[in-house]
Formats: C-alpha cells, sequence, structure tokens
C-alpha cells in the first residue's frame, strides 16, 4: 500500500469533495485523512489517501480528469520514527491583529527545533473597541530533550512583545 498527499485547490462549488472520493475509490484508494476548507471563495485542502502500489499511476492519472480542481500529488514520508518520544503542545493566541504575528511565532517554534502540525488563523472583529481580532490555533510537535521551560520563556516574552494573549498546554 502505497501512501499519496493530494493538496487541492480551486473555485468552490458544491460536489468537489464528492467528485475527488469517486475518483480515489474507483481506483483502489481508500480516503484516510484531510484539512479541507473553503477560504475567499476557493476550495483547499490535504488529503492523505492509501492506494495499492499496482494501481498508483492510474489514481495519479484519473487525479487530472477532476473537474475544477487542481491537484499536485506528492509521496508521503515515514518521519514517524521521532513521534514515539515527542511530545505535543496546543497553542492559543488572541489579541488585535496586525501583520507579522504568524511570522514572529513560527519563528520561535522553528528556532527551537518544534515542528507546526496543525495551525488555523483567522481575524474576527474586535466586540467592544473595533477593529479586528486576531485567533490562532496551532498544534505542535517538540522534539525529545527540548527545553520546554526556555520555549514557554521565548514564547511568553513575544506575546508580552505582540500584546496578545498566549495559552499553552502541554498534551
Amino acid at each position: 500500500m502505497r501512501h499519496l498527499v493530494l493538496t487541492v485547490i480551486g473555485d468552490d462549488r458544491p460536489g468537489l469533495v464528492a467528485a475527488l472520493a469517486d475518483t480515489v475509490t474507483a481506483h483502489g484508494g481508500n480516503w484516510e485523512r484531510s484539512q479541507l476548507a473553503r477560504l475567499e471563495g476557493k476550495f483547499a485542502g490535504i488529503v492523505v489517501v492509501g492506494v495499492p502500489d499496482d494501481q498508483a499511476d492510474e489514481l495519479l492519472a484519473a487525479t487530472r480528469t477532476v473537474a475544477d480542481l487542481e491537484i499536485a500529488i506528492h509521496r508521503a514520508s515515514d518521519d514517524t520514527a521521532d513521534d514515539a518520544e515527542a511530545t505535543h503542545l496546543t497553542i492559543g493566541v488572541l489579541g488585535n491583529d496586525r501583520p507579522g504575528i504568524v511570522r514572529e511565532l513560527s519563528s520561535v517554534l522553528g528556532a527551537n527545533g518544534l515542528s507546526i502540525e496543525s495551525m488555523t488563523t483567522g481575524t474576527r472583529e474586535a466586540p467592544m473597541a473595533g477593529g479586528l481580532l486576531f485567533e490562532a490555533h496551532f498544534e505542535v510537535r517538540v522534539p525529545a530533550g527540548t527545553d520546554l521551560v526556555t520555549v514557554r520563556a521565548e514564547l511568553e516574552r513575544l506575546a508580552a512583545e505582540l500584546l496578545v494573549d498566549l495559552g499553552i498546554d502541554e498534551n
């Protein structure tokens, strides 16, 4: 069984997921995991499929015929060896929106060897003060041996500098 990672994007319309799922199933594939969203009128996502080795080339060719979707396919990597010893953090951020918040947070995480496994961001109206609030939710993998006290201190220093609320939970 081969695992493939499909990245998809197209103008949103009803039936896009069904068309992609039909194509995967018709070629012996199994839809295993996905993250899909509608953003600014576009449908975008990432899908992991398992497919028998002898069907993979046919599935690759068939994805080119799915109407209204641009699909890129990548082989999944086997980098799960370090996961057994890794811990995870859930990080939440809320504050006034301004350019650079994601860059600053991701720079601190990367500089400390942490890997972002998932990230969701958005803006919403600030109910009392007007303007926009920025919200972010990160799921982060922390390699064994990482000094979490230092990571927390750096994130808290940055949150104070950015004037955002920060929540950190260890999983």
